[in-house]
């Protein structure tokens, strides 16, 4: 088991393997199809400077945060999988969330020194781990807009790193 905490560094990454088991502590942003585009906007616009998102290091859970909790939506759905890109690009080292992407995203993120990570779909086990929750962007998205979360220990596999993947 790997201990990350957030900000996740480039040296960080750059030892993590496809199947390692993490457990991950520290900030993390939540978004899904609905605020990922609007992010990548943001990048490609270098409007993300006059914000308050802080992607360098960081870790994008694929989610929705609403009273009943949180888990990981399909991170292969063509408005998730293809914001990675863009949000490597600008800093983010782990994409959370779960079912397989595709090779194309795969080799992208090892040219990025990022890596995928899936999470078990149990809500009640996470809700547990979150110690704090702020609404960053996009308020009105209701619950998918961009979130921050604070969490202890969050429990992921490496799903894709250097080019190999689980599935």
């Amino acid at each position: 088991m790997k201990n990350l905490v957030t900000p996740i560094s480039e040296e960080t990454v750059s030892g993590l393997r496809a199947g390692d088991m993490v457990l991950i502590s520290g900030y993390i942003y939540c978004g899904r199809d609905a605020v990922l585009p609007r992010i990548c906007d943001l990048i490609q616009s270098g409007e993300i400077c006059r914000t308050d998102i802080h992607l360098q290091g960081s870790v994008i859970f694929h989610t929705a945060v609403s009273p009943a909790g949180v888990g990981p939506t399909s991170s292969n759905k063509v408005e998730i999988e293809g914001s990675f890109e863009t949000l490597s690009g600008a800093g983010v080292k782990l994409h959370l969330g779960k079912g397989q992407i595709g090779t194309e995203t795969i080799r992208m993120l090892n040219e990025k020194n990022a890596v995928y990570a899936v999470i078990p779909p149990v809500t009640a086990l996470l809700g547990e781990k979150i110690l704090e929750q702020r609404l960053v962007a996009f308020p009105e998205l209701g619950m998918e807009a961009f979130y921050e979360l604070k969490v202890k220990e969050y429990p992921a596999i490496i799903a894709a790193a250097k080019n190999e993947s689980i599935y």
